[in-house]
């Protein structure tokens, strides 16, 4: 699990692809500390495993269904990407649950300053907005960022200079296409609201002669 919490910003220092997946060398020195084969990090909102390291790189493989699900395919060599290491259960919960596994990808529309605050427009599948709630929570890129106006055809964010200076962010242009993650609180209760099992009557407790269980009964074995 991760929190929305950039570490840090690494670059893609090489890219090796397949027919339909690649092979990610990523360049980074804050999220290789404490961190090992196999652990998890983040890489622009997708939770990736971490295959080999070196001393200031590290290695992941991105599969075939990733590729088709993220932005993940678009990147090249130099591009910079949000990194950030799975929580540690002592860690501090500054953000909001993310599971590093995304919804899709979204359009910057526009990018405009107001005063200290830069905004964001996010154009989204509807299949995306769904999910999408006024002052809820959305990942942007693994940034956990709070959603201030949505409609049937995009949602904004407003952000403060230092989210966008120490993150990707300051890199992505009007017409980029970002990873998106909404909270997974919505989806598990639209889940449990619309299963078959919850359509079915609640069953009622067998009766007493269903049950074989009387007041003769009771009297015998002396209740």
């Amino acid at each position: 699990m991760f929190t929305g919490l950039i570490e840090e910003v690494g670059t893609i220092q090489s890219i090796r692809r397949g027919q339909k997946s690649c092979v990610l060398t990523i360049g980074c020195r804050t999220v290789l500390e404490d961190s090992k084969v196999g652990d998890s990090i983040a890489v622009n909102g997708v939770c990736l495993t971490v295959t080999g390291m070196g001393g200031s790189y590290y290695t992941a493989d991105v599969m075939a269904e990733t590729m088709n699900r993220s932005s993940l395919g678009q990147l090249s060599s130099g591009s910079g990407v949000n990194l950030e290491r799975a929580m540690p259960a002592n860690g501090r919960f500054g953000g909001h649950i993310v599971s590093g596994h995304i919804d899709g990808t979204g359009t910057i529309r526009s990018i405009e300053r107001e005063d200290n605050a830069v905004w964001y427009t996010i154009e989204a599948a509807p299949a995306i907005l769904r999910y999408v709630v006024e002052k809820g929570s959305i990942t942007i890129d693994g940034i956990s960022l709070t959603v201030a106006y949505v409609d049937e055809r995009c949602f904004r964010v407003s952000i403060i200079p230092h989210t966008q200076q120490v993150t990707a962010l300051h890199d992505r242009r009007v017409g980029n296409i970002v990873n998106l993650e909404c909270d997974i609180i919505g989806k598990y209760v639209e889940k449990l609201l619309t299963h078959p099992a919850a359509e079915k009557p609640t069953e009622q407790p067998a009766s007493a002669e269903q049950s074989g269980i009387t007041e003769e009964f009771l009297r015998k074995y002396g209740f």
